[in-house]
């Protein structure tokens, strides 16, 4: 299977370098009100996943028009419609999961989207947050950020400390460092180089790398 971008109904700062994100091969899906980003891409989504309230009738008749594939949950559910459409994007086993529009808006929704990607199931795919301007996902052994010298990159202990911390190609280095939830050590480093390689020895570690050249 090729990439598989969802769009979230969060915000997406901006469209150009979101566009940059895309490629002509990529599945596109729409978790319900992100519909309204692909659309102002100028794009049309191949899937479109959730309780539908955030979609406008005429859109909606509109991708039905189109053959989109529209696959519609009760309102009354446990999952987000983000939950919905990464459960049906591993089903369809993606070389990797792009999540846009994924961050800003709601605090208790950017929280929650993190906390997806923690999913134990993901472990075998590549699945990242990413709008363009900001990328995050996590490290659970090692991991790299490919980018510019001078763009930021945070590390964030979740869920506890993370432990054995060695990076590469950052202005601080760590060597073995222990990086503690309550602490804020890791936020703000800085890439000397366009690729920063991060190992971890135990625990979870959520990198967020903001593109300061984008």
């Amino acid at each position: 299977m090729p990439r598989i971008l969802i769009f979230a109904n969060g915000d997406l700062p901006d469209l150009e370098k979101a566009r940059s994100l895309i490629r002509d091969d990529d599945l596109i899906m729409a978790a319900d009100g992100g519909t309204r980003h692909v659309l102002a891409l100028g794009l049309t989504p191949r899937i479109v996943i959730g309780d539908l309230d955030s979609l406008p009738p005429a859109d909606l008749q509109m991708l039905a028009e189109k053959g989109v594939q529209v696959m519609q949950f009760a309102r009354d559910k446990d999952e987000t419609d983000l939950e919905l459409a990464i459960n049906h994007a591993q089903t369809l086993n993606p070389s990797q999961v792009i999540i846009l529009a994924a961050l800003g808006g709601r605090v208790d929704q950017t929280l929650g989207n993190f906390s997806l990607l923690t999913d134990q199931r993901l472990t075998e795919y590549d699945v990242r947050i990413d709008d363009g301007v900001e990328e995050a996902f996590f490290c659970r052994d090692q991991a790299s950020v490919k980018g510019r010298g001078g763009d930021l990159v945070s590390l964030i202990p979740w869920g506890g400390s993370t432990s054995g911390v060695v990076t590469k190609n950052l202005k601080w280095p760590l060597s073995g460092e222990t990086l503690y939830a309550d602490r804020t050590r890791g936020i703000s480093n800085e890439m000397t180089d366009e690729e920063a390689t991060i190992e971890i020895g135990s625990g979870l570690l959520l990198i967020v790398h903001r593109r300061t050249c984008a």
